[in-house]
């Protein structure tokens, strides 16, 4: 009888072992949590397990702030101008806008336009010339002398004196404008003239720059000269006196210096036509310029 009793004992612990081992193969199978407490630890090889991609606690932070200094600190402090810093600093541009030769009917000529300037973003000094030579001798010259100031968004309003030094006699103007870039991007100068016993003048330009490649441009100019009244020892008329209208096509070799070659055609109106044909010149010209462009 104690045979058979310790018989059944063992037969039965070793049915439950069997039952115990096929539960927990089946709920690993079907990836279901374990009961931690029946696990043995001990018998784990930690040494194989790879603890870099082991979550970190939910409260640990992942990267750690650093900590302020007093360089961060006056980093963040807004300037004490009024302006930002670089608005205060002092730059300066000189462009020749137009160095060109031409022949025309009357002869050969040489006709520049340019202008520089230095300041801050708020008050420049601007210097501005344009004039002509045919034959070796000057037709016309002038030089300006401006201060500048911003009105508006693109915009500057400037004022000083002209000088003429051609045609005719010397003479001084005082002289006030705006200049400044148009909606569709037309550059624009228009500039109102007074001169001694009360004569006045005024000059209007106009351009446009159409990037016809990266590097070859289309430049189209229209410029406009008025007179408030008749000076036959100048040879200007009141009114609308001359009219230039230009097209120069340039290559920019280097932003900053550009040969381009053109059509120019000048025409005179009223009172400024008649004075011309009395001293036997044409009311209008037309011309092929070749010349370049440079600005530093």
């Amino acid at each position: 009888m104690k045979t058979l009793a310790l018989t059944t004992l063992a037969a039965a612990m070793l049915l439950s072992a069997n039952a115990h081992a096929q539960h927990r193969e089946h709920h690993q199978q079907k990836d279901e949590p374990v009961d931690q407490s029946t696990m043995d630890h001990s018998k784990m090889d930690h040494s194989k397990m790879d603890h870099s991609k082991m979550t970190p606690a939910p409260d640990a932070p992942r990267t750690p702030i650093p900590q302020l200094t007093a360089a961060d600190r006056e980093a963040a402090r807004p300037p004490s101008e009024a302006h930002p810093v670089h608005d205060n600093g002092v730059y300066s541009k000189v462009l020749l806008n137009r160095l060109e030769v031409f022949d025309a009917d009357h002869g050969t000529g040489l006709q520049w336009e340019g202008q520089a300037w230095i300041g801050t973003d708020t008050d420049k000094l601007w210097l501005r010339s344009e004039g002509e030579r045919v034959d070796n001798r000057t037709e016309s010259a002038d030089v300006e002398v401006l201060y500048g100031r911003p009105i508006a968004r693109w915009w500057d309003v400037v004022a000083g004196v002209r000088h003429d030094f051609k045609p005719g006699a010397s003479q001084d103007w005082a002289a006030i404008g705006i200049t400044g870039i148009a909606p569709y991007k037309f550059e624009v100068e228009a500039t109102a003239y007074i001169g001694a016993s009360g004569r006045t003048a005024a000059r209007i330009e106009a351009e446009y720059e159409l990037l016809l490649t990266n590097r070859l441009v289309l430049q189209p100019l229209v410029e406009a000269n008025f007179n408030g009244k008749d000076d036959a020892m100048r040879g200007v008329g009141s009114g609308l006196s001359t009219m230039e209208a230009g097209l120069r096509l340039r290559y920019e070799i280097h932003r900053k210096f550009a040969p381009y070659i053109g059509v120019v055609h000048e025409r005179a109106f009223g009172d400024t036509a008649d004075f011309r044909e009395l001293r036997g010149e044409e009311k209008s010209d037309t011309r092929i310029v070749a010349g370049v462009r440079v600005w530093f």
